[in-house]
């Protein structure tokens, strides 16, 4: 395993890279409030297949820097997964995998560079449309609350309290039973610096418009097609104790996804399934990529 550090138009990124240099790519994109420490088992069991695994800490979680732009829409994640593939030579085999916000990313990535991707695997959020009918259920919009404080400046000032049991109440709120102090641990790390935390905060906030963003026209296309139902295959793997999202607040994935989709609710899992269940993770996994 090796650790880069690429520069892109305006972030760069820390990236894990491991598995055999010529491999075909497979690029994983984590989540929040998570890091690239949330692929430690995907990774090795990819690259013992054949994979070159690359893992990046998304723009603004350090190491790897805040966006000079203050860009933090869907789109710009998208555009760096795509310049990922580029700048760590993927072809047309490449493979993207994405966890909560990684997973809004990857749908937005495959839609927007079709050519680059030959499959993806999705963790915990469904595509856009299939979460329409989640803000008119009262039990799902107990579960957002948080969304809706990260838009005030309060959240940059409570989440750090008390070694930030925000961001401990939200892994064991997500995964119950599961021990994500760790995980959590690296979080805390990444977002000590009031930049980072406003950075993460800023995926949320421009969700409702309410970042800064400098006028940008290299995400327009990426933008505008991110409802799209991508045309590559994806594989949809779902906890079914997922204290974020629950089953019953989304419409059936596989409507909003290609023909030749798949979609699994993972039993005795919550929203950080892969962590929680990563042998049956990977054996789906498997079975998808036809290993």
């Amino acid at each position: 395993m090796q650790t880069l550090e690429i520069a892109l138009d305006d972030t760069t990124l820390v990236v894990d890279v491991g598995g055999p240099t010529k491999g075909p790519l497979a690029l994983c994109l984590h989540g929040f409030p998570d890091t690239r420490f949330t692929w430690r088992y995907l990774m090795p069991h990819l690259a013992e297949r054949g994979w070159r695994v690359a893992a990046p800490n998304l723009r603004g979680y350090a190491p790897s820097t805040v966006a000079t732009s203050g860009n933090y829409r869907v789109a710009a994640l998208a555009d760096d997964a795509i310049a990922l593939h580029d700048r760590l030579e993927g072809d047309e085999n490449a493979l993207l995998i994405g966890h909560d916000w990684g997973a809004s990313a990857t749908y937005a990535a495959i839609n927007g560079a079709p050519e680059r991707w030959s499959k993806a695997v999705t963790f915990a959020v469904p595509p856009l449309s299939a979460m329409a009918g989640g803000l008119s259920n009262y039990e799902q919009l107990r579960r957002i609350w948080y969304m809706f404080f990260f838009q005030s400046p309060l959240a940059d000032f409570t989440v750090p309290v008390d070694d930030y049991a925000f961001i401990k109440g939200l892994w064991r709120d997500w995964s119950p039973g599961y021990d994500g102090h760790l995980d959590a641990d690296h979080v805390i790390k990444a977002l000590t610096n009031p930049e980072n935390l406003s950075a993460a905060l800023g995926y949320y906030r421009a969700m409702f418009g309410n970042s800064v963003v400098a006028e940008e026209t290299k995400h327009d296309y990426i933008q505008a097609n991110i409802a799209n139902i991508p045309s590559q295959p994806v594989l949809y793997l779902h906890g079914e104790n997922d204290g974020c999202l629950a089953k019953s607040a989304i419409s059936n994935p596989l409507d909003f996804l290609s023909p030749t989709s798949k979609m699994v609710y993972v039993k005795n899992a919550g929203h950080f399934l892969h962590l929680e269940q990563p042998t049956e993770i990977h054996e789906h996994i498997d079975s998808f990529l036809g290993e």
